[in-house]
Parts: structure tokens; sequence; C-alpha cells
């Protein structure tokens, strides 16, 4: 793969992105843990998440536990508990964000909210509009520090059905968002 191919990406900025992952999992983890109180799988992801975000390494057991949150969404009771489901395995994969200037490394970086966004949708009995507003109201803070690893990337995939269309409507707001203050000297 050529050079101009690489995206600058330090292990700061891949601990903040799943950071904000792990956030956006955690808000809507009772939405599985109400539909599936005895599995633990997703609560496992988002945990291992947060530990990678505070300086843990990246491990086989974070990625073990992206998959076990992954199997636990295909499982879950409801559709709103597999979505939320989905989100923690999107926050704990989010450590595995690639430094290749592809559109589907977005996911990565977004995944988790766009998820946690359809989670709370589907909810509401799958009321349009609920996904947007969540995105604009309720959605964890994003770090300046995440929209500018976003900004390196291009910008999300088309697909994904509701889920896509709900990363797209988060990134491009996110890219179109004043740039943050250069730090002081």
């Amino acid at each position: 793969m050529r050079d101009s191919y690489a995206i600058d990406l330090s292990d700061d900025d891949l601990r903040e992105v799943t950071d904000f992952a792990a956030r956006c999992a955690r808000a809507v983890l009772p939405i599985f843990e109400r539909d599936v109180p005895s599995d633990e799988r997703a609560r496992e992801a988002i945990d291992a998440a947060r530990e990678f975000a505070e300086g843990g390494t990246r491990t086989s057991a974070l990625r073990t536990s992206a998959w076990g949150a992954f199997r636990a969404a295909q499982v879950a009771a409801t559709p709103a508990a597999s979505e939320a489901a989905h989100a923690a395995s999107a926050a704990a994969g989010a450590a595995f964000l690639h430094p290749l200037a592809h559109p589907d490394q977005v996911k990565h970086i977004l995944g988790s909210a766009a998820r946690a966004a359809r989670a709370v949708e589907v909810e509401a009995d799958d009321a349009r509009g609920v996904g947007e507003a969540y995105l604009e109201e309720e959605l964890p803070e994003v770090p300046p520090a995440v929209i500018e690893v976003l900004r390196r990337y291009p910008p999300a995939p088309n697909g994904g059905g509701r889920v896509g269309e709900l990363m797209r409507l988060l990134d491009a707001y996110l890219r179109a968002s004043e740039p943050s203050s250069p730090p002081p000297e």
C-alpha cells in the first residue's frame, strides 16, 4: 500500500476514539441488560474498551470481547437489545481502528454511536426521527480529538441500512462542525 493511503494515528487517538465509543455503548447498555439480564457479554465488551481507553493494551481478550458482544446481539431477545449489544461490540472494536484511508474505518469511530442511536429508535417503536434526535440531543459529547481523527478519514461509506444512515448523518454533522481551537502555546 502506498504511503499516501496511511493515516497518522497515535495510541492517544485510539484511546480517545475508544473512550467515546464506550460511552456511547454504555448509554444504551440498560436496554440490553433489561432484555437479557443474564448475558454479561455486552458489559464485558464495554468494560474491555474502557480499560483500553484508560491505558490498557490492545489484546486478544479485547478483540474476543468485541466478538462476544457481537454474538450476544445475534441472540438478543429484542431488536433494541440487539442494537445495544452491537454498540458494545463496536466500542471494543474501536480500539482496532486501522491507519488506512478507507471509508469503512469510520465504522470504528462512529459505529457505536450509530448503533446506540438505532437502539433508542427501535426502542421507540422504530419511530423515524428518534435516532436523529438522539444524535442531536442525547449522544455523549464528542471530544474534539475524536472529530480530528474522523476528519483524517474519508466520509462514512454508503450502505448499512438505517444504522448506515445514522452514521452518515453524524459523520456529516461532525465534519461540518467548527474545528477545535489550536492548543495554547
